[in-house]
């Protein structure tokens, strides 16, 4: 279980955290700075498609992990009360932190299917889909963003 709460929960320890606190939230970061090229030129190159896989297994890894652990009776460490009304990270725990922590996941997998969607052109035209592929990129890496953020500090509603 050790090894599986480090797989799921890596986090960077520098300043840029707060910018991009796990390698999940940086790999999505990237994929929305790259969506800028596909959405001016209107054409989506291979090195776009390699990202966005690569972005997936980001993604499926952390969640698999998540759900062994969640099956196992883990929650988030905001959720946590280690004693004294407190985290591991020395914040007040919040318990609603944990299924704030499973919905953002679940935005993050529709983010990446509807990016895919967009991609391929499937439910409009593939043209008019690259337009609104950096606003579905940016809404995934807010997604990522949040769920590193929601693992470590509390909310609005702590302690209850």
């Amino acid at each position: 279980m050790d090894l599986l709460r480090l797989i799921h929960g890596y986090q960077f320890g520098t300043a840029l955290a707060l910018l991009f606190p796990t390698p999940y939230a940086l790999a999505t970061l990237v994929l929305f700075l790259w969506s800028l090229g596909p959405a001016i030129g209107r054409q989506v190159r291979t090195g776009f498609l390699v990202w966005l896989r690569l972005t997936w297994a980001l993604t499926l890894i952390p969640v698999v992990t998540g759900i062994i652990l969640a099956v196992g009776g883990a929650k988030v460490p905001s959720a946590v009360n280690v004693g004294g009304g407190l985290t591991r990270y020395g914040l007040p725990y919040d318990p609603s932190r944990d299924w704030e922590h499973w919905m953002y996941s679940a935005l993050c997998l529709l983010s990446l299917y509807v990016i895919e969607v967009l991609v391929k052109g499937r439910l409009i035209r593939h043209q008019t889909g690259l337009r609104y592929l950096p606003v579905a990129t940016l809404f995934l890496y807010g997604c990522a963003y949040m769920v590193g953020r929601v693992a470590v500090f509390p909310g609005s509603t702590p302690g209850t």
